[in-house]
């Protein structure tokens, strides 16, 4: 899967349908359908979340994420969340909601307790160190997140911040998850040299996991797992 994310002519964060239509034209003309497309509905200080929907509702892509605390920031903001999801489910779309913290997990799960998520098996990515000293993450920054009484999602992925990103996503991977890498939240490979590339980034992970045992997933695999 390839997390997508456009900009404007100046290199500013960008929620454009035709901006990503033709972003996906150029993936799916290079790799076809070899690649899930999930875009970002990120609001990074600029969009709110009738505006984030909105550009999910133009494109319809296959898989979009959603900060929970940017579209349902608080209880007057979920129903429509809710019947915001009823759409992405009717249309099949796969979200994957962003948690930062391990309460927002909790509140997560109490709403699909409420019945206000129309998915079973709703895919979730744990942000690990978004708020500690320089964004620096550590592996054991997930442990609050899957300790004795927290909820259990099915379809979990890690994110992580700074040199130990492939550390992180290792131990994520190694107890039942799975890894998201790139240049959005590091640069550095594990030796501490600059990646030249999100690919060296992508192929140090698959390398560090192959070699502890874990297999690498395909997009049809992913497509099967997210009922795409």
């Amino acid at each position: 899967m390839i997390h997508l994310h456009v900009r404007d002519k100046d290199g500013r964060h960008l929620l454009d349908a035709d901006a990503y239509r033709e972003a996906m034209r150029k993936i799916r003309k290079a790799v076809g359908d070899r690649l899930v497309i999930q875009i970002t509905t990120e609001a990074v200080g600029i969009y709110g979340p009738a505006e984030q929907m909105a550009v999910v509702r133009e494109v319809r892509p296959e898989a979009a994420s959603f900060g929970l605390r940017e579209l349902a920031p608080d209880v007057g903001h979920e129903a429509e969340f809710a019947a915001f999801l009823e759409w992405l489910a009717k249309e099949r779309i796969a979200p994957q909601i962003i948690l930062y913290t391990p309460e927002e997990a909790e509140r997560l799960a109490g709403m699909m307790k409420r019945g206000l998520i129309p998915f079973e098996d709703l895919p979730v990515l744990y942000v690990l160190g978004r708020y500690t000293s320089g964004q620096q993450s550590a592996p054991s920054d997930l442990i609050p997140f899957i300790s004795d009484g927290m909820p259990r999602f099915a379809h979990w992925m890690v994110c992580a911040f700074g040199g130990r990103e492939t550390a992180c996503v290792a131990a994520g991977a190694l107890l039942g998850g799975h890894a998201r890498v790139g240049f959005e939240n590091n640069l550095l490979l594990p030796d501490g040299s600059i990646a030249p590339d999100n690919a060296a980034l992508v192929a140090q992970t698959a390398a560090t996991l192959k070699s502890l045992g874990c297999g690498i997933a395909d997009a049809d695999r992913l497509r099967a797992s997210w009922s795409l």
